[in-house]
């Protein structure tokens, strides 16, 4: 579906209409799609496909990944958790994966950041500085 460069920008206002305190507010968001959705104003799908990709590009940069070889303890998560959490905010959603393909240590993805601390990362480098 094409957005026209209107339907964009009045998609970024909702958005940041929406936001309390640096965040999304999903109370907020819910009354302004609901109460736009009926008044149904010239564009609305547009607009509405806008919103629905900032909202996914949000709830991304909320998201962390943190792959290791072995299963975690419960001790190391939360040490993890604090450490992320200190760096990038509250409101996060942790999700432990276990791929033993690393070799050891982790390997941390914060929406677009990516922490590689692993031995299959460091072999790959080396690997590529020759």
């Amino acid at each position: 579906m094409k957005v026209t460069k209107t339907a964009t920008a009045t998609a970024r206002r909702i958005f940041r209409l929406c936001q309390s305190g640096g965040r999304l507010d999903e109370a907020k968001l819910s009354a302004a799609i609901r109460q736009f959705a009926q008044e149904q104003p010239r564009g609305f799908r547009g607009v509405l496909h806008a919103l629905k990709r900032l909202i996914r590009i949000e709830a991304e940069r909320r998201r962390v990944v943190i792959e290791s070889a072995q299963e975690l303890d419960q001790a190391s998560r939360d040490r993890i958790v604090g450490g992320i959490a200190v760096k990038y905010g509250v409101g996060l959603s942790f999700e432990f994966r276990t791929n033993p393909a690393l070799l050891g240590g982790l390997k941390i993805r914060v929406g677009d950041d990516v922490f590689d601390g692993t031995v299959q990362g460091r072999l790959d480098r080396l690997a590529n500085a020759f």
